[in-house]
């Protein structure tokens, strides 16, 4: 029996198939850790897929917000991915380096700000490239295109609403980062921020949905969530460091059909940085 995957990855196979279909939008949305000594830009110049665009997650934000990734109007997202040539009402595939990292964050967006047909590709350009198949040097000139955004602020948690989210336990907090940073074990990687997490948050770093870069079966998925001590059933907010690796949580929900999901849009850039947040430390 064919294990059970979720609707919003694809193979490598299917996106090899669709490289001459020109409604196929691919978007490279490649981002790393310092820790992680990659660059993306680079990489995307020395090879990528054909015909995929290069998302900068640094640049595609809201840059007033004195904050990394925080999300952009809708009216400066839709001029943005006009540019890459993107609209939506495109089939459109998001992909990353290692698979399942931050690809996500770039494929819950588009979703958010109203298009419809948005996949993220499973293994990631590294699968991609460790299979032999085809990458190019050539950087596309899409003609532009008009992204008319539909925003749905309903699936986005303010610090306000996080604030009293953590006060009245109203919703179930899911927290990416890895496991000794919500500890308080790891310091932040970002300088001035204590470590630890929100009183009630549960971790679910996000290399637990994926194996080898591929998202792990829907089956694997709801055994992972509920070995964290999350219930399906209720709603749940997701945060992480700055808002990317959230929306990894934010994939296996919504593939396991779960509807109630809102992500933090500061997560901890914001809450640790602040001195008015409660912090805690230790595994609950």
């Amino acid at each position: 029996m064919t294990e059970q995957k979720s609707a919003f990855v694809v193979s490598a196979d299917w996106l090899e198939q669709k490289l001459p279909d020109p409604s196929v939008k691919i978007v490279d949305a490649s981002w790393y850790l310092p820790a992680q000594n990659r660059d993306p830009k680079a990489e995307y110049a020395a090879g990528h897929i054909p015909g995929a665009v290069f998302y900068d997650q640094d640049a595609i934000a809201d840059l007033t917000s004195g904050l990394p990734h925080t999300i952009p109007s809708p009216a400066s997202f839709a001029q943005s991915v006009g540019k890459l040539g993107i609209s939506e009402s495109d089939t459109i595939v998001v992909y990353d380096g290692p698979g399942i990292f931050t690809a996500p964050r770039v494929w819950w967006l588009l979703r958010t700000m109203g298009a419809k047909t948005v996949f993220v590709l499973d293994g990631g350009i590294d699968g991609w490239k460790a299979e032999g198949r085809p990458v190019t040097t050539d950087v596309p000139q899409p003609a532009p295109a008009t992204f008319h955004p539909q925003f749905n602020a309903e699936v986005v948690t303010s610090f306000a609403q996080m604030s009293e989210i953590v006060a009245t336990g109203s919703r179930q907090i899911a927290d990416a980062r890895g496991a000794a940073r919500f500890t308080g074990e790891e310091a932040e990687p970002r300088a001035g921020m204590r470590s630890g997490h929100m009183p009630g948050a549960k971790s679910l770093p996000s290399g637990v949905f994926s194996i080898g870069g591929k998202l792990k079966s829907l089956e694997a998925l709801r055994e992972t969530i509920e070995a964290a001590g999350i219930d399906l059933d209720k709603p749940v907010t997701t945060t992480c460091g700055s808002g990317v690796t959230a929306a990894i949580i934010m994939l296996a929900l919504q593939s396991l059909g779960h509807k109630d999901n809102k992500l933090y849009d500061g997560s901890w850039s914001e809450w640790g940085s602040r001195a008015d947040t409660a912090v805690v430390t230790g595994k609950e």
